[in-house]
């Protein structure tokens, strides 16, 4: 039997719990998730008439936000790999008000956009999924315009000892029950804390979006370091 990749795997999990993946975002996070998003749309200060593009977009959560920001005249794409998510994502926007709002089916790692077009380029909950995470900061520094900001909201790793274990053995135990018990996906949801826990800590995730060409980076850590927020800039040359 042939290992999957990484791809496959991460493909092969968000196909199955599609139907599951807000309500057990809300059990995972205690509700947490939409505040810490909160807090971020606060920080990215996005006007009206602006573009923006949400990579790994799920169910919609974070585009709907944007296209609230954005307004009639702003334009906002929200992109991800799995057809079941997006399937969601677009029951859900029935319920939309605006127009200025379109999901399309793509790969993170092959963004099929011009350079420089967006003016935020934001990934929620998506970046430890991807195969190649300098390769998606990449595509999306070159999607970005000059002045523009990338922005990643994901899981991070806890500082605090105590904290970071009681952490680890919620991720590792409970939250695979609950995934079986609520959303009947036991080793999907085992996946999760894999992933989750081989992702980067803030300080090498800050690098990366150096790496990847962004500069002025920041991150802020919510509830104990168990997620943060990456901000960067797309350098305006002069």
């Amino acid at each position: 039997m042939t290992k999957q990749t990484k791809e496959e795997k991460v493909h092969q999990v968000f196909e199955k719990i599609y139907n599951n993946y807000d309500f057990m975002n809300s059990i995972i996070s205690f509700q947490k998730h939409k505040k810490w998003r909160n807090d971020v749309m606060k920080r990215m200060q996005v006007q009206p008439g602006n573009k923006a593009l949400d990579v790994c977009c799920g169910t919609g959560d974070w585009a709907f936000s944007l296209s609230e920001a954005v307004g009639e005249n702003g334009e906002v794409i929200g992109l991800d790999f799995s057809q079941n998510m997006l399937s969601v994502a677009r029951e859900r926007q029935s319920d939309h008000s605006l127009n200025n709002l379109t999901f399309i089916h793509g790969n993170a790692m092959e963004l099929p956009f011009e350079d420089n077009y967006f003016d935020y380029v934001t990934i929620g909950f998506g970046l430890r999924n991807v195969p190649d995470y300098l390769q998606t900061l990449k595509e999306m520094h070159r999607v970005v315009k000059p002045g523009g900001i990338v922005v990643c909201l994901e899981t991070s790793q806890p500082t605090g000892i105590i904290f970071r274990k009681l952490y680890y053995f919620y991720f590792k135990n409970i939250m695979p029950l609950f995934g079986k018990l609520f959303a009947k996906s036991y080793q999907e949801y085992v996946w999760l804390h894999e992933s989750a826990k081989d992702f980067p800590g803030k300080d090498a995730l800050k690098r990366l979006f150096e790496d990847a060409g962004l500069v002025n980076v920041q991150y802020k850590s919510y509830t104990g370091g168990v997620a943060a927020m990456h901000l960067g800039e797309k350098q305006v040359k002069k």
